[in-house]
């Protein structure tokens, strides 16, 4: 008997699913904060593109949100990793549904809020060090991004990686920009301080986003193909005509005896293992 894909049901499990992944993924870190020891930026931050993409701007952010939620409430997490999954997360998701206005209404008002804070913000301190948040700013407004979206709905494996890498970077960096924008919220230091900060920043923080956004196009490129192979691209479909599946195969089980509407999250955590370990050799390069 088919049924709808935009099911109240289907989105439910969905956000249970990736919400427990996002939450498990909050726990692994991945690099230090620059002048904080005791905190790391998370595993987290390279799937929150990947389930933005997946899930779309609504159920994507929802699971981002109770998932760094459960990540804060655990200690994994920051508040400004928190902020920071939740507005990737939604750009990625805008990106892909084809809001590339609204995405680029998100990143500049986070930029210029964040570059224009008052005495401590960047733009009055060291400019130079907003060189990089500028560009990908410059690269969100072009057709570059639209081309990068169509390559990946179009299923050509050949540039797949490279458009879901255009995704996530600028989806990573305007996370990076708000979480950044909320550690000065809450942190308190001297203008020297904050100085030095921007100064440091300036090279680490372009080479650290775009591990991140390698991160998640290997992920997110290796997932894409398994969904496809396995005809599961529908569950996720919620633009253009309505598809139809079939209730045995989705959300009781497959021939192999795995409940369909688990397979997607089970395939995230298979791919893990190999894309972490090209992450870990890159970040030990860098």
């Amino acid at each position: 008997m088919p049924i709808n894909t935009g099911l109240r049901t289907k989105e439910i499990a969905l956000v249970i699913c990736f919400t427990a992944l996002y939450a498990v993924f909050a726990s692994i870190p991945i690099f230090q904060l620059l002048g904080m020891p005791s905190r790391s930026i998370t595993a987290a931050a390279i799937t929150a593109p990947v389930i933005g993409v997946l899930l779309g701007p609504y159920i994507g952010t929802l699971s981002a949100l109770l998932g760094g939620a459960i990540g804060f409430f655990t200690g994994s997490f920051g508040p400004w990793n928190f902020v920071a999954g939740i507005v990737a997360t939604l750009c990625a998701g805008l990106l892909y549904k084809g809001k590339q206005l609204w995405c680029v209404l998100v990143y500049a008002f986070f930029l210029m809020v964040f570059g224009l804070y008052p005495s401590i913000g960047p733009a009055w301190l060291f400019p130079l060090s907003m060189w990089f948040q500028i560009v990908c700013l410059l690269v969100l407004v072009s057709p570059l991004q639209s081309m990068a979206v169509k390559k990946i709905k179009s299923g050509k494996s050949r540039s797949l990686v490279l458009s879901f890498f255009v995704i996530s970077l600028a989806s990573t960096l305007a996370g990076q920009i708000s979480g950044s924008l909320t550690y000065m919220l809450l942190v308190p230091s001297s203008l020297g301080g904050w100085l030095l900060m921007w100064q440091g920043l300036t090279i680490v923080y372009p080479i650290e986003r775009m591990i991140i956004a390698l991160g998640s196009a290997l992920i997110g490129s290796l997932l894409l193909k398994v969904l496809r192979s396995s005809n599961l691209m529908p569950l996720f479909s919620r633009e253009g005509k309505k598809e139809t599946l079939d209730v045995k195969a989705v959300y009781i089980t497959n021939s192999a005896g795995t409940p369909c509407c688990w397979r997607a999250p089970l395939c995230f955590l298979s791919l893990r293992g190999l894309a972490f370990h090209h992450i870990r050799l890159l970040a030990g390069a860098s």
